[in-house]
């Protein structure tokens, strides 16, 4: 094993931000091909990126959540698919870290280990001799073509006749690939389904959902880590709000990268710079892609003062954080929506990278964990003195 000391906040956004240009070069590409370059992911992989929720025993930086946020959000100023999938890895990896010690043994033995996951009950296990048998499909399960694990939710068989829910530590060479992601938005995030048929998981791979939802888990090892006293889905929800950040970011820089010298047609405006109705919609923009970065960075602050002190959370504050990740999609979205509307004709090409922004930010709102709507609902909910609708805190 090896112990690695991780490199300052600073140094991990420098390094997201020097490959910004390629994952740019190479977003055209994962769209054609519905998956993430391979070049991307070495970039990735050779700029540490990957080991941002790796346990330092095993080489990991165990990086705090505000730098999860700002390294994502830079990956996606060049490709939503890029910083959704590494969003993916980075969940899923440090949901490994709640599996007993000997499953994280065997998945981190794998040198730059990608894992991805899905957070959606949809297969049916029943207990076997030494673990269970695995039967259902995971729609949606981004970048599993190109990750070595699974941590899957499923629910497990209990013998009153009901169901518990857990999630599974799967190698993906166990799962049949289901080749069906043909999507109009994150086309490059190759989420495609994935199918277990009889599959046996030993019972050490089968973990308990519940205790993990309240912050209780298997490793001992882990114990002492602050990143790992933070709850599971305020920890979720936090690192997936960063991409919509980083494309509302994005589009702001392709709308100023074509400002010079555009013109507004069928008007005397021969320069787009000079009209009144840009300069209202750029700022109208910035306001919104402020507040998005205000509810990203209000959710990462309180997992990280939280969870050192190992500080309890209150039903508020769970829901708060679903709160902040439905306002940081809606502003995100708002904010590329008026950069979109101001950027012409000529911006549904192909090459122009605003509309591809504008396809993933959308497709990023209806993603039924992110969706504004769902989240502001169970907040109101809270706030009205009602139980929540879900389990999802």
């Amino acid at each position: 094993m090896e112990t690695t000391q991780a490199p300052p906040r600073s140094e991990l956004v420098r390094r997201a931000s020097e490959l910004v240009p390629l994952f740019q070069k190479n977003a055209a590409w994962g769209e054609e091909n519905r998956r993430i370059a391979p070049e991307s992911i070495e970039a990735l992989t050779d700029a540490g990126l990957l080991k941002l929720r790796v346990p330092h025993r095993y080489g990991g930086y165990e990086s705090d959540m505000r730098t999860v946020v700002d390294v994502i959000a830079e990956v996606a100023r060049g490709d939503g698919s890029t910083s959704w999938t590494l969003a993916v890895w980075a969940i899923s990896t440090w949901m490994v870290g709640l599996f007993p010690d000997e499953v994280q043994d065997e998945i981190f033995s794998t040198p730059d280990v990608r894992v991805s996951g899905i957070l959606s009950p949809s297969a049916v296990a029943v207990p076997t001799e030494g673990g269970v048998i695995l039967n259902g499909k995971w729609s949606f399960n981004t970048g599993s073509q190109q990750s070595h694990w699974n941590t899957n939710a499923a629910v497990l068989a209990t013998p009153d006749g009901g169901y518990e829910p857990i999630m599974v530590a799967i190698p993906i060479a166990d799962l049949v690939i289901v080749d069906d992601w043909y999507t109009a938005g994150l086309k490059g995030t190759g989420s495609v389904t994935t199918i277990a048929q009889d599959l046996f998981v030993p019972q050490a791979r089968v973990l308990p959902m519940i205790p993990v939802l309240q912050g209780r888990h298997s490793s001992e090892r882990n114990a002492g880590s602050s990143i790992w006293r933070a709850p599971f889905m305020p920890t979720a929800c936090t690192t997936v709000s960063a991409p919509a950040l980083g494309l509302a970011k994005a589009a702001k820089d392709a709308f100023f990268e074509r400002l010079p010298g555009r013109k507004i047609t069928y008007t005397d405006y021969t320069s787009q710079n000079e009209a009144p109705i840009t300069h209202l919609q750029v700022a109208e923009a910035t306001v919104k892609i402020d507040e998005a970065e205000f509810h990203a960075y209000r959710a990462a602050s309180m997992l990280d003062t939280k969870a050192p002190a190992g500080e309890p959370w209150t039903l508020e504050e769970r829901a708060r954080v679903r709160l902040d990740l439905g306002a940081v999609c809606q502003r995100a979205k708002e904010a590329v929506d008026i950069l979109n509307t101001a950027s012409g004709g000529s911006s549904i090409y192909s090459n122009v990278p605003i509309q591809r922004i504008e396809r993933d930010v959308q497709t990023l709102n209806l993603h039924a964990i992110l969706h504004p709507n769902t989240n502001f609902e169970l907040y109101g909910r809270i706030l009205c003195g009602l139980e929540p609708n879900t389990q999802f805190l």
